[in-house]
């Protein structure tokens, strides 16, 4: 069977001019990386600003199983589909992190024929925006530590310092770290510890900044920790913005590619959606709307995380107004959720599907909350089953719902034109009425106990007295109108990953809340989730290796 890697290298990619051609960019726009990728000039894109906006449609998910749902995949699969129709679409897409790459995931391209090229590019370095933020990130905390060396002018306490350094890649032994062993010429000893670089501040800054001015202020608003009385530091009071903005300078441009049919992409930031906001960047999204009749983007996770997000932070943040969302589920993964062991999902198995379908269906129900009409994309497996499929639909049927198999991985666009015509049809029919989960004047705490009773159906939340405190600080400091980001684990609905299917009545433990003040949210760390994850026992690096050409293999 051919693999992601062998389908896509045996497509003739078109040169990326000609893909700008198709979008509507001028060759004089791009920087090209190669023949096949390309940033677009900041200066184009801002350009495009006064061109009235196409329409918005969100891709998520139910909540992710070992069985693979293909979210990407169908985002893909849907704007070829779209495509083909005849509507002006343009697909807008996170860029993959290393640390999943290598980790448990593989590559983040989509798969089958429905995928966005050069696939092993875009996998690894792409055009170095991570590595642009992870300088960035690093540089700050360099200049941090130099602060504290050479006198700490500013009465840092060493013991409040908040920023922690990045790396794009899972290494759990670098979660807590000792800084500055060796003597005096070595720096302050502190604890520190890093981050996994798409859950850092500046990848959430880059993600939500609408130009290289906006990129530049609220770099300067990153809070690195407090004086022995408890004043806020900024990295403006260390005069590191500058620097950092000129590191993220060319990082900020979205980057332009293709899918194997040749519809054109933006694949441009990376923040993961279970313990950051999970949604590609805005200067992207905006210049495929001023570009296209419909834009086509994915958040991250399951619904819960990734599209709770994308409505209340960055939407919110950046103005945008989504006009429709398509949820995407797999026969397999809802028998999971109902029970049924991986080993076991090729069967036929009806009692496991009707026990999963509850985890799909608050997915649904809980995006119409927010005001948006919900389309579900099966997407289909050679053992799904005809009563399978039926009970699917005939579940979705009774919310209103259509539920429409979709076999793009094997067909690429014709296998979602199905999906592609209920889209239209949606989007014809205009009856989104957007609208955020919480005002923003509401209180942190209390926007917290919203997301819990919304979407998670949390009884409550606990917040132990110094994390409740801590909120009440921010709220006191001016940061009362923020956004909550929760991170969480992405497997279920609670904080405990063992929970699937669509559990009621737990309790949302918060064990840590923490200020991103440039981002415009407050991230609540919940249950076991960590910043910084870690490899499993059989990486997927095992199996990725350069061949005797000098080809990669193993990436998938």
């Amino acid at each position: 069977m051919a693999t992601d890697l062998d389908i896509a290298r045996a497509t003739a990619l078109r040169p990326i001019a000609e893909i700008a051609a198709r979008a509507g960019v001028p060759e004089a726009a791009l920087e090209p990386y190669g023949a096949h990728k390309a940033k677009v000039s900041l200066d184009f894109a801002a350009e495009q600003r006064a061109k009235p906006a196409g329409k918005l449609v969100l891709v998520t998910g139910i909540s992710p199983t070992a069985a693979g749902e293909g979210k990407t995949t169908t985002t893909i699969g849907l704007g070829d589909a779209l495509n083909a129709r005849g509507t002006r679409t343009m697909i807008c897409l996170r860029e993959p992190s290393l640390g999943p790459c290598f980790g448990v995931k593989g590559g983040a391209t989509g798969g089958g024929r429905a995928q966005v090229a050069p696939m092993e590019s875009i996998n690894l370095h792409f055009t170095g925006d991570f590595h642009a933020v992870t300088s960035a990130n690093n540089l700050l905390a360099a200049l941090l530590d130099n602060h504290l060396h050479w006198g700490n002018a500013l009465g840092l306490d060493p013991r409040r310092v908040s920023w922690r350094r990045a790396v794009d890649m899972n290494d759990r032994a670098l979660r807590q770290v000792v800084l500055g062993l060796g003597g005096p010429g070595q720096g302050l000893p502190r604890e520190d510890g890093f981050d996994i670089t798409v859950a850092s501040e500046v990848m959430a800054i880059l993600c939500l900044a609408d130009g290289l001015s906006d990129l530049q202020e609220r770099l300067g608003r990153i809070i690195v920790g407090e004086t022995r009385d408890k004043r806020a530091l900024t990295a403006r009071d260390l005069q590191a913005d500058g620097a950092m903005a000129a590191l993220l300078r060319d990082a900020l441009a979205p980057n332009l590619v293709q899918t194997l049919e040749g519809s054109p992409a933006l694949v441009h930031g990376g923040p993961f959606a279970n313990i950051a906001h999970g949604c590609n960047s805005v200067v992207a999204t905006r210049l495929g709307l001023s570009l296209a009749e419909v834009v086509v983007t994915e958040a991250g996770f399951g619904a819960d995380l990734g599209a709770e997000k994308f409505c209340d932070i960055k939407c919110r943040s950046a103005g945008l107004s989504p006009a429709a969302c398509v949820v995407v589920a797999t026969v397999r993964a809802l028998k999971m959720h109902g029970g049924a062991a991986k080993a076991d999902l090729a069967r036929e198995d009806l009692a496991a599907l009707r026990a999963g379908l509850p985890n799909l269906l608050r997915h649904v129900e809980n995006m119409r909350k927010f005001g948006l009409p919900v389309v579900v994309a099966l997407n289909s497996f050679t053992s799904d089953t005809v009563a399978e499929m039926a009970l699917v639909q005939e579940a979705l049927s009774a919310l209103g719902t259509e539920a429409i198999p979709c076999t793009h991985w094997a067909d690429g666009g014709a296998g979602a034109a199905a999906l592609a015509e209920a889209v239209d049809r949606i989007l014809a029919a205009g009856e989104a009425r957007f609208k955020p989960l919480y005002p923003p004047e509401m209180p942190l705490a209390d926007k917290l106990r919203t997301i819990a009773r919304e979407i998670y159906r949390a009884d409550g939340v606990s917040l132990p007295a110094p994390v409740a405190a801590r909120l009440k600080r921010f709220e006191e400091a001016g940061f009362g109108g923020s956004g909550v980001c929760v991170a969480k684990t992405q497997y279920s609905f609670s904080a405990d990953p063992a929970r699937l299917g669509a559990p009621e009545g737990h309790t949302l433990p918060v064990r840590e809340v923490r200020l991103s003040a440039g981002a415009g949210f407050v991230v609540a760390i919940c249950g076991d989730v960590m910043t910084m994850p870690g490899l499993p026992r059989r990486p997927a690096a095992e199996a990725i290796r350069l061949d005797a050409g000098g080809r990669i293999e193993g990436l998938f």
